[in-house]
């Protein structure tokens, strides 16, 4: 009986750390979900590949959770960010390794992380693209909520004032309390209308707090880094 070799998969590296004596321990994010492996002889040419926002091509070997890189190759041009997109980059990668638990297929997710790493390399703005981010990301894991119905069904009135009830969706309140959402600032989220006033920096509170939740009080690290650049 052959053992033919494991399909090469695409993939980019989220995170990489040195382990034992040559080699490192990689996250990959592929269409089959995040990956962690085992990258031999990492400080050879495989070492440079393994760095995030390079667009690669993998064969990841092994049944248990923790697999062998067995081929690795890139498969495209490195996306090059600097400044604030770099930052923003690796608030993406830890944003996954995260949130994405380990071997559950997300291609949708893939697919997007790649397209915004090029919108980010294109200089397009970032809390546009973060933000799209953070939503279809909670979306494709099944916490998403809408922005345009409250959690009884009801449309978003535009001089409502709503709370976000996690993992439910948005909630009508009456008194004026901490943390609200007025009704004009969710209908232009839902429509992605960034030009509205107040609709980004609601768009960011609202993501934190839904975002907040699956992070489970660790503060990112990257978001510290935004907070000191």
């Amino acid at each position: 009986m052959s053992h033919t070799p494991p399909p090469a998969q695409p993939a980019y590296v989220l995170h990489s750390r040195a382990y034992r004596e040559t080699s490192a321990l990689v996250d990959f994010l592929t269409p089959q979900g995040r990956l962690r492996a085992v990258l031999r002889g990492a400080r050879g040419k495989a070492g440079t590949l393994a760095r995030p926002f390079v667009p690669l091509e993998v064969e990841l070997r092994g049944r248990g959770e923790l697999k062998n890189v067995g081929r690795m190759e890139s498969a495209g041009t490195a996306v090059w960010l600097n400044g604030e997109a770099l930052f923003s980059g690796l608030y993406l990668n830890e944003l996954l390794i995260r949130l994405l638990p380990a071997e559950d297929p997300h291609p949708s997710v893939f697919d997007h992380y790649a397209a915004t790493l090029l919108a980010l390399a294109e200089g397009r703005p970032l809390e546009p693209l973060l933000r799209s981010f953070e939503w279809r990301l909670l979306d494709d894991l099944g916490y998403g909520f809408a922005l345009n119905t409250d959690i009884h069904g009801e449309p978003i009135a535009p001089d409502g004032l709503y709370r976000l009830q996690v993992d439910a969706g948005l909630e009508r309140v009456h008194l004026l309390q901490p943390g609200l959402f007025n009704g004009t600032e969710l209908l232009a989220m839902a429509d992605a209308d960034w030009s509205a006033p107040g609709a980004l920096s609601a768009a960011k509170r609202l993501m934190r707090q839904a975002l907040a939740v699956h992070l489970g009080g660790r503060p990112l690290v990257s978001r510290e880094l935004f907070r000191k650049s």
